[in-house]
């Protein structure tokens, strides 16, 4: 047996093998949660409301502020819409409060107003894209759940995002002002639909694939029964859809999962983000180097792996920098064909998800007018595995099976173009 052939056959054995997730099938299973998430019944997907109009007119020369916070970086810049395509200008990107050491939420509120005052000579508009969990309010506000990803931010619970920034830029003498926040999946939503505007799409999707994952949709109002609204009309809804539990697990799922701070949820973002990736690896090869399928020199490399990331197995997947896990060949083609392994059930994972939104949404049944994915995010722009292979699941799995045709579109900026977008269209 050669060595693909028996990673393959360890992959299998502890229910990691990428075959295992049929995205057609599961892509039924998920939309089903989804319904329920709407309703509000019992559903492991939330679908929270966002508020956010999709449709509207944004002006030549309308222009506003944007805020983009979330993992380690803050961001602000003035973005304007020509006419045709957006500018962006006056970008600033500094470290987030809260990584270095704790910081309260009033120092957060007073760091965003020093980032966003120097913009507002030019705007009364400011799109505030805050990727950490809140909940969204019909004033297009959200209130802090909780902030993570390394980020420590004390006394942010129960907080409003746009309140509090619209209080303390009042306290400098800065009145007038309207905030709109948004989370990154809803901006890309926007930035892409913004970027494509006359192309033939059926609809848009927000899809983040990188360090975390998630996805968006636009439904009718009377779709999102939890609601109780009628009437015209259509909202972003957020699925928060690495919180799905429905994906089978592997041996190495479980075992990340109990480790992680949030054991038992998020199981799949787990199962397909690129902050877990490189650990699902690495717990791979220890256990591989444990059953003796690793030469002695690679078992003990693999046994002395430190942290990895989803950059360092892309690139074993890409037979580079194997000498770092490897004492032979037969360890470097068992190596590479798991990282390979991982990005490939990633996809499969994110094209049942995408396929679940293009059966709720009724989208995508024109093959002359596809549904566009709008995507941002590390794994989906920057890894040589991870995107070949959704687009093939896209052709092969929902197209032929399902009947529903998707299109990936990458966009640069999307989460500063889409905020300031939000902003424009929810005035």
């Amino acid at each position: 047996m050669n060595s693909s052939t028996a990673a393959l056959d360890f992959l299998k054995r502890h229910g990691m093998d990428p075959e295992r997730v049929d995205p057609a099938r599961e892509a039924e299973k998920m939309a089903a949660d989804m319904e329920r998430g709407l309703a509000g019944t019992g559903s492991s997907v939330p679908m929270i409301p966002t508020y956010l109009r999709p449709h509207g007119i944004i002006q030549p020369g309308d222009c506003a502020a944007v805020i983009d916070a979330g993992g380690t970086n803050f961001r602000t810049a003035l973005v304007r819409f020509p006419g045709r395509g957006v500018e962006v200008s006056r970008l600033q990107s500094r470290k987030m409060p809260g990584i270095d050491r704790p910081a309260s939420w009033e120092e957060f509120i007073s760091f965003v107003a020093d980032g966003v005052e120097p913009l507002l000579g030019e705007t009364d508009r400011i799109g505030f894209c805050f990727s950490y969990s809140a909940v969204m309010g019909p004033d297009v506000d959200g209130t802090v759940v909780c902030i993570d990803k390394e980020v420590v931010i004390t006394g942010a619970k129960g907080q409003k995002v746009g309140a509090s920034l619209n209080a303390e830029l009042e306290r400098r003498g800065i009145h007038g002002k309207k905030i709109v926040v948004l989370n990154d999946t809803a901006a890309v939503l926007l930035g892409g639909k913004a970027d494509h505007i006359d192309a033939p799409y059926d609809g848009f999707l927000g899809q983040v694939s990188g360090t975390g994952t998630n996805t968006c949709c636009v439904l009718p109002l009377n779709r999102i029964g939890k609601l109780g609204l009628t009437g015209e009309g259509e909202m972003i809804v957020n699925t928060e859809s690495g919180m799905y539990d429905g994906i089978p697990a592997g041996d190495f799922d479980l075992a990340l999962d109990r480790a992680s701070r949030e054991a038992g949820s998020k199981r799949f973002e787990k199962q397909t983000a690129g902050v877990y990736l490189g650990e699902l690896c690495r717990l791979l090869l220890a256990a591989a180097a444990d059953e003796g399928l690793l030469s002695p020199a690679g078992a003990e490399k693999a046994r002395a792996l430190g942290p990895i990331d989803s950059a360092v197995i892309d690139g074993w997947a890409a037979g580079e920098g194997l000498d770092r896990i490897s004492g032979s060949e037969a360890d470097s083609a068992f190596a590479r064909t798991l990282a390979l392994a991982l990005f490939e059930r990633s996809a499969r994972c994110m094209a049942a998800n995408i396929g679940a939104l293009l059966l709720l949404t009724g989208g995508g049944q024109d093959p002359a007018r596809p549904y566009c994915v709008c995507a941002e995010g590390s794994l989906v722009q920057k890894s040589r595995c991870y995107r070949p292979v959704l687009e093939r699941m896209l052709r092969e799995e929902l197209e032929e099976k399902l009947g529903r045709r998707a299109v990936l579109r990458l966009v640069n900026e999307a989460t500063l173009s889409g905020s300031a977008a939000a902003a424009l269209l929810n005035r």
